[in-house]
């Protein structure tokens, strides 16, 4: 069973007759692309109930929920940015369906360095600092399987792209292989807009070059996970 944090604290949605339907609201909300016509996919149960902290939750009866555009819940993947301290929190990314590598390992601590420029379509200025470490781009310019490529090629480990539409706190983009038929080996996640901004704009206060991750986390060994999710996404 997993449960989907739909963002919608009991204290605001109400977890009595009238409360419940504002958090259905929530709910339709956030699985709106689930199934064609936007309705949940056939046999598969929804429930409400209150979660961890007030929560409303989403609970998936089946073992292969799909989330929207067909992402399962196993598919999400997590890091934990350490530093700056400002942003130490635990973000959501999205791996690409059909092209790019897995994380073998876990990096206890790595770079994570927002490319320069930043769509990532072409030689990079800082690709001597990616090298080894982790790539944080920006959606645009040019396809995701060509952004993946342009970090591989600078020796990165791993690709971060966000979306450009920096107030997107909540739709993930499904990312695919492009028509050239080109592959690649490094993972390629998908970030929110707003936490790819949030994350940017903290090293740029700071003057620095990149952030420090750990990536990837097992959130289920976490108990206060949902405090430690950034608080800008909460609605």
């Amino acid at each position: 069973m997993g449960l989907v944090p739909v963002h919608q604290p009991a204290a605001r949605a109400g977890l009595g007759a009238g409360g419940q339907s504002s958090c259905q609201a929530k709910v339709r909300r956030a699985t709106s692309g689930w199934a064609a016509g936007g309705s949940a996919a056939p046999g598969r149960a929804l429930e409400m109930v209150p979660g961890a902290a007030g929560w409303c939750c989403l609970v998936l009866w089946l073992p292969a929920c799909v989330a929207a555009h067909g992402l399962r819940i196993h598919d999400y993947l997590y890091f934990q940015v350490l530093s700056p301290g400002d942003i130490r929190y635990i973000f959501t990314a999205t791996p690409a369906k059909d092209f790019g590598g897995i994380f073998h390992t876990r990096y206890e601590q790595i770079h994570l360095v927002p490319a320069e420029p930043s769509e990532a379509c072409g030689e990079l200025s800082n690709g001597f600092f990616i090298q080894d470490q982790i790539a944080l781009v920006e959606r645009g310019g040019c396809s995701f399987l060509s952004k993946t490529r342009v970090v591989q090629e600078h020796g990165g480990r791993a690709v971060i792209i966000s979306d450009n539409a920096v107030d997107n706190d909540s739709f993930y983009v499904e990312m695919i292989q492009d028509s050239t038929q080109r592959t690649a080996d490094i993972p390629a996640l998908f970030l929110l807009g707003r936490d790819g901004y949030m994350i940017r704009r903290s090293l740029e206060q700071h003057g620095l070059p990149w952030a420090i991750i750990s990536i990837p986390v097992n959130v289920t060994s976490i108990p206060t996970f949902e405090l430690l999710q950034p608080p800008w996404t909460f609605w």
